[in-house]
């Protein structure tokens, strides 16, 4: 039934045994498999390069699981879906599209943390190595401003309490095993996450009595075109076509957020460099197109099905459609939900939800905590702080971040400010350091000028032309008005576009660089700028001026005499720790050269056919689907989920078989008293 502006069917015990009871599950779960961990493998999360970069040694499956989990937000499955309802069939290849373009394209980034970052823990501190503290501070900010997410409720859970619930559960297994942690906890999101869409899928192109086929469903379409047509789409409002000036508008307006909440958001560079130098690259692009089945099977099934079933007396707001704020709200995929599937249906969505929420809450979590910890307490507080202190430091930024995003979201909901206009205005406000950011690595005459100054001035610009359209196309300015895609893809586009031609600009104008590590006169930081750019320390000051002509140290890439990086402290585990050494050396040159060439060829491709050839095609020319293209497109996106399911389910456990052995036999010792510890 309605309710107001949203949807209700569950009653709050149903809510706050989903937020709580499963909340407290996982918590307990991801503790269980943390102290399993420490106890019968080689990782402590006691130490730092553990708990914040899992000793750089994650495999590429889970990394690829891991980006398709914090990358799958509440937005990805509300809002594509409301894409899909608002703008017709082409809704769900657009949002898939422009959203994995960012990630494939980190694949290049993350090739470049390996090679000329190795040893870094965050992406302000390859910031403060090539360009100094003004510019540390200045991404700092920006990469605190893109950390703070919007949690989302569906049932009767009161949303305030549920804004405290959701990051203090998950904050609980955060501390307690750090980003390794995260990862098997995003490994468990996932596989829910994708049994829950399969679920959908299944019910609206197989078993629900209201649709059950594609036919049917292509039929329902056709008939919602003519009974709520969607103005400005080709063929008097068809669902069935790409031509729609409005969708394409917001399809621009989402390329310039993904690059902001991808390239500026630490979860994104921390996976990057907790991977294996070699396959760094393959996570990233296997974790984009895993991603792309999610939106693109989800909002094809779940956003084409809320205009399918609007006329089914199942509809929650039968016989009315959704209204203008429960779309802009996102309930077009649970309304889809409670019609397939009633108060189950309901469930199942609140429990999707409450997965894709506490997973990115997850990643952000450690993300920030990372920031405190390294940028902020090892920077400027206490450059010669122990590993333990550095662990504790970790652990109480967790806890500070998580009451912090909890207000934040709050206040949010507070004010009226939903999922659809947190992602439509993002990149007015940090889109100008966006690209500037991926360029510090990407383009080596970036100058620090540039780094600085492109940003603020495209924060600024982007500001103004926000509100200045805002007001001449609606007559005012509120959190209504401000919302509206084409006012706001004006502030993105300006904000996002200003930016990378002031990056540019500037650094042929002023081409200075303000490195720290050759500027500092401390030796200490010195040392561990040095560890950043090259995953060794500098050698002891005695040894630094008695070879202070030697052309190679401080200047080259290759790896010193000192395997073990600065800030890995012993553990007296000879395994981890020359894991952890190993890892935190410089990629070799010619596997680096190898991966660029693939990223490169993979992205290249991908632009041209995913999103230039294909959706400008059927944009251009107009075409409305047929039965026997529309039946071609279902199943070509239900084969994508599945065969996104498939890696990012079986590859993880594949890589993992040998730990899992380890553990099993660990545990197995213990109940027969013949523990093994394993190494």
């Amino acid at each position: 039934m309605a309710d107001g502006d949203g949807i209700r069917v569950l009653s709050q015990g149903v809510g706050y045994g989903i937020v709580v009871g499963i909340g407290a599950f996982f918590a307990l779960l991801m503790l269980t498999i943390t102290y399993l961990q420490n106890r019968y493998t080689s990782y402590s999360t006691s130490q730092p390069e553990e708990f914040n970069t899992a000793s750089r040694s994650v495999k590429p499956g889970l990394i690829a699981a891991g980006i398709v989990s914090s990358w799958t937000w509440s937005s990805t499955l509300l809002t594509s879906s409301t894409f899909a309802y608002s703008y017709g069939i082409g809704g769900p290849m657009w949002y898939a599209a422009t959203g994995s373009s960012q990630i494939l394209l980190f694949a290049l980034i993350a090739i470049k943390i390996k090679t000329q970052a190795p040893g870094a823990h965050t992406f302000p501190e390859i910031i403060l190595a090539h360009h100094g503290r003004v510019n540390h501070i200045t991404y700092l900010f920006f990469a605190w401003a893109t950390n703070l997410l919007v949690v989302a409720a569906l049932s009767g859970v009161d949303v305030y309490a549920a804004c405290f619930l959701i990051p203090l559960v998950v904050a609980a297994y955060v501390i307690a095993g750090g980003l390794r942690s995260t990862f098997i906890a995003d490994y468990t999101h996932t596989v829910i996450l994708f049994i829950a869409i399969l679920t959908f899928g299944f019910s609206i192109y197989a078993t629900n009595p209201e649709v059950g086929s594609i036919s049917r469903f292509y039929d329902l379409l056709q008939a919602a075109g003519q009974s709520m047509p969607i103005e400005g789409n080709a063929h008097n409002g068809s669902y069935l076509t790409f031509k729609s000036n409005d969708g394409l508008v917001f399809a621009i307006d989402l390329l310039v957020a993904g690059f902001c909440t991808v390239w500026l958001d630490q979860a994104y560079w921390q996976r990057a460099i907790a991977s294996r130098p070699e396959t760094s690259a393959k996570a990233y692009l296997f974790g984009g197109m895993a991603w792309y089945g999610i939106p693109f099977g989800f909002a094809t099934a779940m956003g084409l099905g809320c205009a399918a079933l609007t006329a089914s007396s199942s509809f929650p707001t039968y016989p009315s459609p959704l209204s203008t704020a429960q779309n802009g709200s996102g309930l077009s995929s649970p309304a889809t939900a409670i019609a397939l599937l009633g108060r189950g249906g309901a469930g199942l969505m609140l429990l999707l939800l409450f997965m894709a929420v506490t997973s990115s809450t997850s990643a952000e979590l450690i993300a920030v905590s990372s920031l405190i910890t390294f940028d902020v307490y090892k920077t400027y507080i206490k450059p010669t702080a122990t590993s333990e202190q550095l662990v504790r430091v970790s652990h109480v930024g967790i806890v500070i971040y998580s009451v912090v995003l909890a207000a934040f979201c709050c206040m949010l909901n507070a004010v009226g400010i939903n999922l659809t206009w947190i992602l439509t205005v993002l990149g007015v406000i940090v889109g100008g350091a966006a690209i500037p950011v991926g360029l510090i690595l990407l383009w080596e005459p970036m100058s620090s000028v540039a780094a600085i100054v492109s940003p603020l001035v495209g924060l600024a610009l982007g500001m103004v032309a926000w509100f200045v359209v805002t007001k001449l196309r609606s007559g005012t300015i509120n959190v209504t008005t401000t919302g509206y895609v084409t006012n706001a893809v004006a502030g993105n586009i300006t904000s996002c576009c200003v930016g990378v031609v002031s990056a540019f600009a500037l650094s042929y104008a002023f081409p200075a660089k303000w490195g720290a590590a050759d500027a500092e006169t401390n030796f200490e930081a010195k040392k561990r700028l040095h560890k950043i750019l090259h995953g060794v320390p500098l050698p002891d000051a005695a040894s630094s001026a008695k070879d202070e002509g030697d052309n190679n140290v401080g200047s080259s890439a290759q790896p010193g005499s000192d395997p073990s990086p600065e800030t890995i402290v012993p553990t007296g585990n000879a395994v981890v720790d020359f894991l952890e050494a190993s890892y935190s050396r410089p990629m070799d040159p010619a596997v680096a050269r190898k991966a660029t060439k693939l990223a490169y060829a993979f992205n290249i491709a991908y632009w041209s056919l995913a999103l230039i050839l294909v959706p400008f095609t059927l944009f251009g020319t107009e075409w409305e689907f047929n039965r026997a293209g529309f039946t071609g497109w279902c199943v070509v996106s239900f084969i994508w989920v599945w065969s996104s399911a498939c890696l990012c389910i079986f590859w993880p456990l594949w890589e993992s078989r040998h730990t899992m052995k380890l553990i099993f036999n660990g545990v197995s010792g213990d109940i027969s008293g013949s523990s093994r510890r394993g190494t």
